[in-house]
């Protein structure tokens, strides 16, 4: 089944909302921050992005369901359902650290058919179609050859909204870092999944993320060869938030580094 036009209606979206967090990088706006939760922020472009991608979604296809970060919205379930992210990587923003991405996916009764990440300071733009390949700026991609562990580039996030988790995190942390080469945080989900499936990255995990964070990531990494899973054993990434991402050949060590760390938690 073709999914063309939902993945420009992806694609158009994603690039919209660069577009205003590009031309709102030097204004007052990048710091006009609203706290969520604890260690949680969200700016007025987050807000600006989100709204923009929102009335374009809802004008291409009004038919459908909307669930956004900072507006929450449509829940998980039959039918179609949009997943936006407007800003992935708000603190690099307000700190104009440059790696941040839109990030815009499509699900269909529950699994993402079309993804969209956009890094705008890079004019990077990732995209999947269910069946149809993942794309880098039209060009196809595929996760790394790596096997060897030693030789891995792997990259994870720190559990700031889940610091109870910090524990188990980092003895999987620690016992990782003395297999692989080395180990990347560089604060943007939506970018480390997309830099997975092109290949610049091995591997990737994180705990309790948000369905917007990975919807689209995902997909990507499923459509260019890649292993996405949950911890544990488990397939409830989507759902839980708790995702393990690779090439699939370094799949089996992050399992049994994550495993290891994370048995008898309560995930």
């Amino acid at each position: 089944m073709s999914y063309d036009s939902y993945l420009e209606t992806a694609v158009a979206a994603a690039r919209l909302g660069g577009e205003i967090l590009s031309g709102n990088l030097s204004g007052e706006k990048r710091h006009q921050i609203s706290k969520k939760q604890q260690f949680d922020f969200v700016t007025q472009v987050d807000l600006l992005s989100e709204k923009a991608i929102i009335e374009y979604l809802r004008k291409r296809h009004p038919e459908h369901d909307i669930l956004a970060e900072e507006s929450g919205g449509g829940q998980v379930g039959d039918g179609y359902l949009w997943v936006i992210d407007p800003l992935d990587g708000t603190k690099n923003y307000i700190h104009n650290f440059p790696f941040f991405a839109v990030s815009v996916a499509l699900l269909h009764n529950g699994q993402p058919i079309v993804g969209a990440v956009f890094d705008p300071t890079r004019d990077e733009l990732f995209c999947a179609q269910r069946g149809g390949g993942a794309f880098l700026n039209s060009e196809p991609i595929r996760v790394s050859t790596a096997e060897d562990t030693a030789q891995c580039l792997l990259a994870t996030g720190f559990p700031f909204r889940a610091k109870h988790l910090a524990r188990p995190y980092f003895e999987a942390f620690v016992s990782m870092f003395h297999e692989v080469s080395d180990l990347r945080r560089a604060g943007a989900a939506a970018l480390d999944l997309s830099y997975v499936a092109c290949g610049r990255l091995d591997g990737f995990w994180e705990v309790e993320l948000n369905l917007w964070d990975i919807a689209a990531g995902v997909l990507l990494i499923e459509e260019a060869g890649g292993e996405v899973s949950g911890f544990l054993g488990r397939s409830d990434h989507l759902q839980s938030g708790n995702i393990i991402a690779s090439n699939g050949k370094v799949h089996t060590l992050m399992r049994r580094h994550t495993d290891a760390a994370f048995s008898g938690t309560d995930l």
